[in-house]
């Protein structure tokens, strides 16, 4: 009878952290897989950037990069809240009007009534809970698909906007703080100090992390790749507060035009909360369980219809802040107030961003890149002096290019595993 020695190889080795060229081939294998993220989006804003600047010099001046925040603030405010719909592979088309309401109970509340301002955002902010509980309710209480009931809620909405403006009368707003939103900017100082503080915390949450991989023996991207986000960030953001710091009013004498729109630190701070949400809470990983397999997460234990019904609450919340920035940027409200191509813009910037319409992919930094791509568009054939029509033609074949791309990444996707 033998015997065999057991050798004790001690503690299980760690695998050790991916190099640069391992990390760079990873993320490439994963685009040629279908997972392109916001690529497209991004290479698109490099495009049209270089072509509008050739095309109209005037396009890259600091008084159009700054109009290009607000122009898009609205669209990129309620495409961030259409994006939580979308990945349950759901559809909001009422998301435009409703912005509107909301846009409308907020100057009733504020001139027509004399209510300080902030009452005024809580009241729209109710509102549109209110809009997103109901839809979301007989979506997933009483099994109404989507596309009917924010349909209706489409033709409803025009209605209600219309009576709470007594027919169609243009409602001014004058509270000061409201109409800062979108038409003040803020002191050069303060800009610098937030784009730091931006910076700082995005460094300290990637070295958290990072350490926190490296402690729990997980496989974590090489710190090189992350010093290289970060500072990546900090120069975008540097540039970025540079040219918004810059000096925009033709007539120094009489007025000085120059800083950071305050709007910009509200989309920031809201990309944030948002994102953390999505990506680093449990809410969040039970919204892409539910568009991903909507039958699997119900067996996991995950209250389905309630992540259904809060994604609505979200849409209409995010549609209300929207509607206020409108309101803001054009000091009245008026029956036209997230009508017209509010909607198609804002489903499209989170399209054109990389969310998908087929539900389980998308990130809340789509709806920005996507504005900003809708933004550049609308800002950059302005300038050329092309007519609405052509803008329109042009958006929507941006949009047919995003949605095409989607549908191929996916099916890529599923042919090679990857999803």
């Amino acid at each position: 009878m033998t015997s065999t020695a057991v050798k004790n190889e001690g503690p299980a080795a760690v695998a050790p952290a991916p190099t640069v060229g391992s990390h760079l081939h990873n993320y490439w294998r994963r685009v040629l897989g279908g997972d392109i993220g916001a690529l497209p989006a991004v290479g698109m804003l490099v495009v049209l950037a270089a072509i509008f600047s050739i095309a109209r010099p005037s396009f890259l001046t600091a008084g159009n990069f700054a109009n290009l925040f607000t122009q898009g603030a609205a669209i990129i405010l309620i495409a961030m809240g259409l994006v939580f719909v979308l990945l349950l592979g759901e559809i909001d088309l009422s998301a435009g009007y409703a912005s509107g309401v909301c846009a409308a109970v907020l100057a009733n509340v504020v001139t027509t009534f004399g209510y300080p301002w902030w009452l005024a955002v809580l009241a729209a902010v109710a509102a549109g809970v209110v809009i997103g509980t109901v839809l979301g309710f007989l979506v997933a209480k009483v099994g109404i698909p989507s596309f009917v009931v924010t349909l209706a809620g489409f033709l409803a909405f025009q209605g209600i906007a219309l009576m709470l403006m007594k027919e169609g009368a243009n409602i001014s707003v004058r509270d000061d703080v409201l109409l800062a939103i979108a038409n003040r900017n803020l002191p050069p100082a303060v800009g610098w100090l937030l784009a730091a503080l931006g910076v700082a915390g995005y460094a300290a949450a990637q070295l958290l992390r990072h350490r926190q991989r490296s402690a729990r023996g997980l496989l974590t991207d090489p710190i090189a790749v992350v010093f290289a986000r970060v500072g990546t960030l900090a120069l975008v953001l540097g540039i970025a507060v540079f040219i918004l710091n810059l000096e925009r009013s033709r007539n120094v004498l009489i007025t000085s035009l120059k800083g950071m729109p305050i709007v910009v630190p509200i989309i920031a701070v809201l990309l944030i909360v948002w994102t953390f949400v999505l990506q680093r809470t449990t809410y969040g990983r039970h919204v892409y369980a539910v568009g991903g397999n909507r039958e699997a997460a119900r067996r996991a234990g995950i209250n389905v219809d309630r992540i259904r019904i809060s994604v609505f609450v979200i849409c209409s919340g995010m549609a209300a802040v929207g509607g206020i920035v409108a309101a803001s940027r054009a000091n009245s409200v008026d029956p036209n107030t997230g009508g017209s191509s509010v909607l198609l813009y804002a489903v499209g910037a989170a399209v054109i961003g990389g969310t998908s319409l087929f539900g389980g992919k998308g990130r809340v930094l789509d709806a920005v890149f996507g504005g900003a791509v809708i933004a550049v568009i609308a800002n950059g054939m302005g300038l050329m002096g092309y007519s609405s029509g052509v803008k329109y033609v042009v958006t929507g074949i941006v949009l047919l290019g995003a949605a095409t791309i989607d549908a191929l990444t996916r099916r890529r996707a599923a042919a090679t595993g990857t999803r």
